[in-house]
């Protein structure tokens, strides 16, 4: 069997990056008759290409059975919505977005982001594939169009809408297959004097925090700027500016623009490219170990559930995250180990989830069960998350973070 191309430069895949075994879909939630039935389960199995060093994960699930129905409510998160609007009041006061601009989002799910704009009486659109999201958006009267990006779909709509000054792309860079014609997408969608942003998780921050839950069916691409600046440039956009951010365990926020606009990347860009350097990610050789890495979590997590279940201890979770089912399903935890846990998404309760088929109940339940320890899998929202657990410390309740590397909290904190 041949290995499978690269995405990006169609170099034959013949290097992992760390395999994760089989899992199923992240957010494919079950309902209750569906237990007794089979379940598809798909490899996790991330290559890096020794080309480009663009790390990525075969299309094992095409992205149209991932995102067509969707599970997951961006505004779900209050900690999101600010970091939403926040981006939103930089990015105004930097641009001068002002009546007469026009700002679209890419996946702009169910109009946590675009609600400042309109707020703003700023002109936008959202572009979402997820019909059911889409609907979200609409009933808060924000324009919301029902389509997957490429080039195609980017150079009609701004044949009918004209093109943006500002073109969004928050958390989905990572989640498109073909990965350059949807950049080609961007760069259609994008007046030549307009900018275009897009966060990702940074693979370097991945590496760092050991952060392999957020390896999953729905992130085809696992990205450091020198790969993203790659990506960008095949579809005529340059990256001149970056900002670090804490959110996602450690993302990037590139703005772009068209190159023939481009002027000299800011210092930022610089600075980043360096670290990536150091930390050997500009090589081939530089990304071994992660498998090593990722074993010791587990090892943690599972030895901390084991010893639990052996004293009597309950342990009930918080969230039912997509990054969640990977920790799980990667750990072989069930709900023997697990008893429940609970989500503020109204859709997952009484469901299931994928592969371990641990319940999914609302938030209240933790109050009526009184569980001893808390394990928080969204844990790159673990202030929040805290700050909203702090009445678990009423019955000596305390929380578990499971990563950068096992923690036991205090309510609160």
């Amino acid at each position: 069997m041949s290995a499978p191309a690269c995405r990006l430069c169609g170099a034959e895949l013949t290097h992992t990056f760390v395999d994760l075994g089989m899992s199923p879909p992240c957010e494919a939630i079950l309902e209750a008759g569906q237990l007794d039935r089979g379940e598809t389960f798909y490899p996790l199995h991330v290559r890096i290409c020794p080309q480009c060093l663009l790390v990525q994960l075969p299309a094992y699930i095409p992205a149209e059975e991932i995102f067509t129905h969707y599970a997951y409510f961006s505004s779900y998160s209050d900690s999101w919505v600010a970091h939403a609007k926040a981006f939103v009041d930089g990015a105004a006061d930097r641009l001068g977005l002002h009546a007469g601009s026009f700002v679209v989002e890419v996946a702009s799910n169910d109009g946590y982001l675009l609600q400042h704009v309109v707020a703003r009486g700023v002109r936008c659109l959202g572009i979402e594939p997820a019909a059911n999201v889409a609907q979200a958006a609409l009933d808060k009267g924000i324009p919301t169009e029902v389509r997957f990006l490429g080039e195609t779909t980017g150079a009609e709509v701004a044949a009918a809408n004209g093109r943006a000054d500002l073109v969004v792309a928050n958390n989905v860079f990572a989640h498109v297959p073909d990965i350059v014609d949807f950049a080609k997408g961007l760069r259609a969608l994008v007046a030549d004097d307009g900018y275009v942003s897009i966060e990702i998780p940074h693979l370097l921050r991945l590496v760092e925090g050991r952060e392999y839950d957020t390896i999953y069916h729905e992130h085809y691409s696992y990205l450091s700027l020198l790969t993203t600046q790659r990506v960008l440039a095949a579809a005529g956009l340059t990256v001149v500016d970056v900002d670090e951010l804490p959110t996602h365990g450690g993302s990037l926020r590139t703005w772009s623009t068209p190159a023939e606009n481009a002027g000299a990347p800011s210092a930022a860009v610089a600075k980043v490219l360096a670290d990536e350097a150091a930390a050997g990610l500009h090589t081939l050789e530089g990304h071994a170990g992660f498998s090593e890495v990722v074993a010791d979590v587990r090892n943690d997590l599972v030895e901390f559930l084991v010893e639990c279940s052996r004293k009597g201890a309950k342990v009930a979770g918080y969230g039912a995250p997509g990054k969640g089912n990977t920790l799980l399903n990667h750990c072989g935890i069930r709900s023997d180990l697990l008893a429940f846990t609970v989500d503020r998404n109204p859709f997952k309760h009484g469901k299931f989830l994928p592969g371990t088929h641990i319940p999914v109940h609302p938030v209240e339940r933790l109050a009526e069960e009184k569980p001893d320890y808390v394990l928080i899998l969204p844990w790159n929202l673990r202030t929040e998350i805290a700050a909203q657990l702090e009445y678990v410390g009423e019955w000596g309740g305390q929380l578990v973070v499971p990563l950068p590397s096992l923690e036991i909290v205090h309510p609160g904190r």
